[in-house]
């Protein structure tokens, strides 16, 4: 990677290497995102994909190598990012309406004076229309369904105008209908307020419509391409060293590892 190509990009990872005592989770990754791209962020348990997330949140640091947001030190918080976590957890009896834990999230990446209270209002409402949760504005939010508390998750994140989205797992324990209703919802949401979004999934069937390009994790290497540069077996059997099956049927996409 170029140092005008990690200029430009929203993300730039480069020769990055993470250690957790002697396990190597990602081990020289290089990779270069532009901003306003979607990236599906693919692999199996323990692959690295959301290690990787916390190292551009800035939650992590490598153990060698360089991650830049946007140019900057990902722990200095340049530009403000949204984060929705891979599990929320809350409790049925907590005493909060949904439009108040989405204003959580306001002022979560900012410094300086606090937004004035109708300016933070107006904020709320638009990210609750922008996932479709109005009817919910009101509501104790652990008194919600799961999906509903997803939406939720994504209008917090995106309510303190990111540039960069995270998502962690959003699609986990979803049918397929429901899974491309999200990513169809973060998309849309992603080109109307011009963001960046890594997306977190083991599956890339949901996504394939929506993403630019996904990037893949295996053996704690990375590969990033389009959806057929990338999940073919030449490439996957290359990243997992040993031979991967990849089988299409009616328009889905199977990875089959061999042994």
């Amino acid at each position: 990677m170029s140092d005008a190509e990690d200029t430009r990009a929203a993300v730039a990872f480069t020769n990055v290497t993470f250690r957790r005592g002697a396990c190597v989770v990602l081990d020289d990754v290089t990779f270069a995102i532009a901003p306003g791209e979607f990236v599906g962020i693919i692999g199996g348990n323990g692959a690295g994909k959301s290690t990787l997330l916390h190292l551009a949140l800035g939650l992590l640091a490598p153990s060698e190598g360089t991650v830049r947001i946007f140019a900057g030190d990902p722990r200095r918080k340049h530009r403000p990012l949204g984060y929705v976590p891979q599990r929320i957890e809350l409790a049925r009896d907590v005493p909060l309406r949904a439009r108040d834990f989405v204003a959580l999230g306001v002022d979560g990446e900012r410094f300086g004076l606090p937004l004035p209270n109708r300016a933070r209002a107006q904020r709320v409402e638009v990210a609750l229309r922008d996932v479709g949760a109005l009817a919910l504005a009101d509501k104790p939010v652990g008194r919600l369904s799961g999906g509903e508390q997803q939406r939720l998750a994504i209008a917090q994140a995106v309510v303190g105008e990111p540039a960069l989205l995270l998502l962690d797992e959003p699609l986990a324990n979803l049918d397929l209908g429901s899974a491309v209703d999200v990513v169809t919802l973060v998309r849309r949401i992603a080109q109307e307020r011009g963001m960046t979004v890594l997306l977190v999934a083991h599956d890339v069937n949901p996504l394939m419509r929506a993403i630019d390009r996904v990037l893949y994790l295996a053996n704690g290497r990375a590969a990033l391409g389009t959806v057929d540069h990338i999940i073919n077996e030449d490439v996957l059997s290359r990243l997992y060293d040993r031979p991967v099956d990849v089988v299409r049927v009616r328009g889905r996409i199977i990875v089959v590892a061999g042994t």
